[in-house]
């Protein structure tokens, strides 16, 4: 199986031009903890509630600050055509929950662990969360 069918295709972004104050709505409206970030198309960085809290308040970047000075710049993603497997090892190795998906650097969705878990019959779902829980820890 491949990551494109399960992914989630209609994806809430921001772009280089909006505020740390925009990502954090966007992230409270949608009930998400991160949300890609697009220069045109093009997949620049992920912003999580963590960036906001840590390079944003504890830091003192106001919430008007650009986006770009918080986001994670520093993204790994893969094809629609990775397979579920090779999806998951990424993440487990990179200690990563979520997983952009892009065609030419541009975002056509994004894969969590959750989606792995709901979606697919991986068994390697348990042991990735597993390592990405231990490692941070």
């Amino acid at each position: 199986m491949n990551v494109d069918q399960i992914m989630t295709k209609d994806v809430e972004c921001c772009t280089v031009l909006d505020n740390v104050y925009e990502a954090a709505a966007l992230m409270k409206e949608h009930n998400v903890g991160s949300i890609p970030v697009l220069d045109g198309k093009k997949l620049v960085g992920m912003i999580t509630d963590r960036d906001i809290v840590i390079r944003g308040v504890a830091e003192k970047h106001p919430g008007s600050a650009k986006i770009d000075t918080v986001m994670s710049s520093n993204v790994y993603s893969v094809s629609a055509d990775t397979t579920v497997e090779d999806a998951l090892n990424i993440m487990q190795e990179h200690q990563i929950r979520r997983l952009p998906i892009v065609d030419n650097e541009a975002l056509i969705g994004i894969v969590s662990l959750g989606d792995f878990s709901i979606k697919s019959n991986s068994h390697q779902v348990d042991e990735t969360l597993h390592e990405i829980s231990e490692q941070n820890h």
